[in-house]
């Protein structure tokens, strides 16, 4: 389960507006790095545009290989042409590649988090997780999205409010509150129900059924969420790439030195 949780980190940090902190990989390669990436703003690409707001508010666009900031077009010359076409085709190329990611690793989380309790809860409290789920799957289509050949990737702190902020949580609240009851009276029927006369046994006997459910879940999944694992280690070294090409640009574009799109740690870059 590690590594599908690795997966689901590796995308959701790309959303983070104050600079959330998770590790791209476990294995030896990637224990002393971390991939630690998030944007300041919301990016929406579209054929031949590449759009940078925050809050519906455009800061600046690449669109014909034309750059306009604040609306404004920005002359360029051929140095300066070279690095905006470039970089447009870099965003352009990874913000599909992480939503795309982003809905892998929930849908595959979601799958495993049912398969995970529905045989513990039963199927009155399976449904009533998957209700949860379907609202969190909701709410990230809101800030991670594909709407024909328009992408949009929203990662502004108001873009991230309006998707999960008090709306979302009193949601949550409430879809746990109604169900706590008949979960906790499922789960303690499974606790009851295991082989053994006293409570010890009892314990021991849904321990090693919670093992049995965990092993089979992982086996089921191992193989996607080692596929997801694989990509988010690509999106990182791409990100690594796209830091700093949008350093040099912004050196070069004074009109953009105030809109860093991507915020890394130093450590990305060593």
């Amino acid at each position: 389960m590690k590594k599908l949780l690795t997966s689901v980190g590796i995308s959701a940090v790309l959303f983070s507006a104050t600079g959330l902190q998770t590790v791209a990989a476990h294995d030896t390669h990637y224990d002393s790095n971390e991939c630690e990436v998030s944007l300041n703003y919301d990016v929406t690409v579209e054929p031949k545009k590449l759009i940078v707001s925050e809050v519906g508010d455009e800061k600046y666009r690449i669109e014909m290989d034309k750059l306009f900031v604040n609306d404004q077009q920005v002359s360029l010359n051929s140095q300066q042409q070279a690095l905006v076409n470039q970089y447009s085709a870099s965003v352009s190329a990874q913000v599909p590649e992480v939503i795309t990611l982003v809905n892998d690793a929930v849908s595959i989380a979601s799958t495993a988090v049912s398969l995970a309790l529905t045989p513990l809860l039963g199927d009155s409290a399976g449904a009533q997780i998957d209700e949860m789920l379907a609202g969190l799957e909701e709410r990230i289509e809101k800030v991670a999205h594909q709407h024909g050949d328009t992408f949009y990737l929203g990662a502004t702190e108001s873009s991230l409010e309006d998707a999960f902020g008090e709306e979302f949580e009193q949601e949550m609240e409430q879809l746990v509150q109604n169900s706590l009851g008949s979960m906790m009276m499922s789960l303690g029927a499974q606790m009851m129900s295991g082989d053994g006369d006293s409570f010890e046994q009892k314990m021991e006997s849904f321990s090693a059924k919670m093992d049995s459910v965990g092993e089979e879940i992982e086996m089921q999944i191992e193989q996607q969420a080692n596929d997801l694992e694989a990509r988010g280690e690509v999106l990182c070294d791409n990100f690594k790439s796209l830091v700093v090409l949008e350093s040099q640009l912004r050196k070069e574009i004074p009109e953009l030195a105030n809109y860093p799109l991507v915020e890394t740690s130093s450590k990305l870059l060593e």
